[in-house]
C-alpha cells in the first residue's frame, strides 16, 4: 500500500477555480500504517496528518507548504529498504520521519546514511543511534532504558530474581540482549529466559517455566499481540509474581487486547502522555500532552498512544530545524536537528548533541501502572 498526501489547501483552491499550490518542502515518511505492528503505525501515521495539516494551515514553514510522502511498509524491512530508496531518489525529500519498528529503521538507516538525509525513527532499540550514526536520530525512550527502569522498580519492591519472556522480533530480542546486559549493575538475577514467536497464541509453557525457576517478578519484552496474550496466560496461570511490560505496549489498546481484568497491575515504563491528567500543573510537559491528546482525540475520535506522541515529537523537531536552517539544504537542516536544546515532548525533554542523538534522560520516563482499566501513575 502506497500513501501520497498533499497536505496544502489545493483542494479549496480547486473548488474555487484557482490553480492549487505546489508543495515547497518535502518530507517523507515509510511507517508500518498496517500488518502486525499496525496499533504502532496507525496513530504514528494518523499523527504526521494531523501535524502537517495544521502546519500548512498555520501558514506552512517559514512560509512554505508542506507535503508529506508516506509509504506504508507493513512492518516488511524489505518494503521499507524499497520506501527509502524511493524517498530519496524518486521524490527528492529532504528529510525523513518513520522506522515504525527497529527492523524497519535498521533497514532504511543505510539508504538515508548514503544520502546524507535527515532520519528520524519512531522505533525503541538503542542500536538505532548506538554508535551515533551522523544523519539518523529517534524520539522514542531506548530499550535499555526501559529495562533500567524497570529492574530500579523491581528492587524497590523487593525482587531480585527476575524471569524474562521476550518476542522474538527484532524490539523483543534488542530489549531482551539490553536487559541481560544491564541486569548485573543494576542488583537482579535473571533466572529465567523465555521466547515465544510473534504469531503464537499459548505462552503457558514458557510462563509455566518461568514460576517453575522461583521468578519473583516477571517481564515481558516485546510488542505485537504477543505481550497481550503473556497477560491473559499470566492471569490464567494465577502467578503470584507481578508482569511488567515494556514501554512497546504503552497504549490503551494494550489493555483492550489483554482483558481489563487480566492486565490489572501490570507495570510498565511509558512516557507522561498516557496520564497527562494526572500531571501537577507545574509539570512542563502538561501542556505539551495535555494539547497533543486533545488534538488527536477531535480529529481521530481515539485515544493517544505513546507511538503517536513519537511522531508528534520528531516532526515538531524537524519543524523547528527547517525553521532555523532557514532552508532545505538536507545537511544544514541535520546540523540544526542535532543542535536541538531542551524541546519539550510528549516524550520528555529532548537535548541532542553530536554524542546523543536520542537526547532523553531516565527521568523522561514514568512507572506507569494498570489500574481499573486505565494507566496510573506508579506509587
Amino acid at each position: 500500500m502506497t500513501i501520497r498526501i498533499l497536505m496544502t489547501t489545493a483542494a479549496m483552491a480547486c473548488a474555487l477555480g484557482a490553480a492549487p499550490a505546489l508543495a515547497d518542502i518535502k518530507i517523507g515518511a515509510s511507517l508500518s500504517e498496517t500488518g502486525p505492528a499496525a496499533f504502532l503505525g496507525d496513530p504514528e501515521a494518523k499523527t504526521l496528518r494531523m501535524e502537517v495539516d495544521k502546519i500548512n494551515a498555520e501558514g506552512g514553514i517559514n512560509g512554505e507548504k508542506v507535503e508529506l510522502i508516506m509509504y506504508d511498509d507493513a512492518g516488511d524491512a524489505n518494503k521499507a529498504k524499497t520506501f527509502a530508496t524511493r524517498l530519496v531518489e524518486d521524490d527528492e525529500v529532504i528529510a525523513v520521519i518513520g522506522g515504525t519498528t527497529t527492523g524497519t529503521t535498521m533497514a532504511m538507516i543505510p539508504v538515508f546514511e548514503d544520502a546524507e538525509i535527515p532520519f528520524i525513527s519512531l522505533a525503541g532499540a538503542v542500536d538505532i543511534i548506538d554508535p551515533v550514526k551522523p544523519f539518523t536520530f529517534k524520539t522514542p525512550h531506548t530499550d535499555r532504558m526501559a529495562c533500567e527502569k524497570i529492574f530500579t522498580d523491581m528492587k524497590d519492591r523487593g525482587f531480585t530474581k527476575i524471569g524474562m519472556i521476550s518476542g522474538s522480533d527484532g524490539f523483543g530480542q534488542s530489549m531482551q540482549a539490553q536487559c541481560k546486559d544491564v541486569a548485573e549493575d543494576a542488583g537482579v538475577e535473571i533466572v529465567a529466559d523465555e521466547v515465544y514467536g510473534p504469531q503464537d497464541a499459548d505462552m503457558t509453557p514458557q510462563l509455566t517455566n518461568i514460576r517453575g525457576k522461583g521468578a519473583e517478578a516477571i517481564l515481558n519484552s516485546g510488542m505485537g499481540q504477543g505481550p497481550a496474550v503473556v497477560t491473559r496466560n499470566h492471569k490464567q496461570l494465577a502467578i503470584d509474581a507481578p508482569l511488567y511490560q515494556s514501554h512497546g505496549v504503552a497504549s490503551k489498546q494494550f489493555i483492550e487486547l489483554a482483558g481489563a481484568e487480566a492486565a490489572e497491575g501490570v507495570r510498565l515504563p511509558a512516557a507522561a502522555l498516557l496520564v497527562a491528567e494526572q500531571l501537577p500543573d507545574d509539570d512542563a510537559q502538561k501542556p505539551v500532552v495535555t494539547a497533543y491528546t486533545d488534538a488527536y482525540k477531535s480529529a481521530t475520535g481515539e485515544e493517544v498512544s505513546t507511538f503517536g506522541g513519537h511522531a508528534h515529537d520528531a516532526l515538531a523537531i524537524l519543524k523547528a530545524a527547517i525553521e532555523r536552517a532557514g532552508s532545505d539544504d538536507s545537511v544544514a537542516i541535520r546540523d540544526e536537528i542535532e543542535a536541538s536544546k531542551e524541546f519539550i515532548g510528549t516524550g520528555g525533554m529532548v537535548t541532542y548533541s553530536p554524542d546523543d542523538h536520542l537526547g532523553l534522560t531516565q527521568d523522561a520516563f514514568r512507572m506507569l501502572e494498570i489500574r481499573d482499566g486505565d494507566w496510573t501513575i506508579a506509587e
